[in-house]
């Protein structure tokens, strides 16, 4: 495993409804990619990465530029223009309202998961996301796709990606609210710096750093009264065609 990335795990082993199983190796999710050391550089070589998805804004990029093998392609794919779920932002104590309204972070969280179902460039993102899976049809070959935390972009491209898979809901809701316990060492540390300005405060940062059934639900919600249902997103705005769907199946499942 990685030793300087929070949130790293490789999917294999998820189960799908009708019995198949992911296979291992083939695609990863994870946080940012900055701090790897060189031993993490060669673990990712030597398990078999070949394309790295950054969901990020170019801000983020240009702060906190992967490190990963020469050999692996790089595919930049920002989910918004600037990070609108600010994992990657150090300057909370500037807004105002985080000091005086506790639901403040909340109401910005769900905000962003709104527009990561409605903006155009988060269509686009997810769509290229699709095509590098799609490209990944050797054996023992591998996709990672992150973001700054691992949590909000990346984990609703698991939402899609395991939906497409045939995974139950449960399944789906279980892995997207597994990176609370991924991230509870980075969100504990926020905890002792933000209680410093206060516990309302403390409170937003901690709805900032995790991820929320409600936050989840407010994306599948949007899907729902816009389009239809996550099925008819995925078919009607990100054009993944019933063609496409059997192939992804037929790559990373056995």
């Amino acid at each position: 495993m990685l030793t300087n990335c929070d949130n790293f795990r490789d999917m294999g082993g998820i189960k799908t409804h009708d019995g198949h199983v992911l296979k291992e190796k083939k695609i990863i999710r994870s946080g940012k990619l900055s701090d790897l050391n060189d031993d993490d550089v060669v673990f990712l070589e030597k398990y078999g990465l070949k394309h790295d998805v950054d969901f990020r804004s170019m801000s983020e990029r240009k702060n906190e530029p992967d490190r990963i093998p020469a050999s692996v392609s790089y595919h930049f794919a920002p989910v918004f223009p600037v990070d609108e779920t600010r994992s990657g932002n150090d300057k909370w104590e500037s807004r105002r309202n985080y000091y005086v309204d506790e639901q403040a972070a909340f109401k910005d969280m769900l905000d962003a998961y709104n527009d990561i179902v409605l903006q155009d460039c988060a269509k686009k993102a997810y769509r290229e996301f699709f095509d590098v899976l799609l490209a990944n049809d050797k054996d023992d070959e591998s996709v990672l796709f992150h973001c700054s935390a691992g949590k909000d972009r990346t984990g609703m491209g698991a939402v899609y990606l395991l939906t497409v898979l045939g995974v139950d809901e449960t399944v789906i809701r279980a892995d997207y609210l597994a990176s609370n316990k991924y991230l509870r060492g980075q969100q504990k540390k926020e905890e002792v710096r933000a209680l410093q300005k206060g516990e309302i405060f403390a409170k937003n940062i901690f709805n900032l750093g995790s991820v929320s059934e409600h936050y989840l639900d407010c994306a599948l919600g949007t899907m729902a009264r816009e389009y239809g249902s996550l099925g008819e997103y995925l078919e009607k705005e990100l054009k993944l065609s019933a063609n496409e769907q059997e192939d992804l199946r037929k790559i990373y499942l056995k």
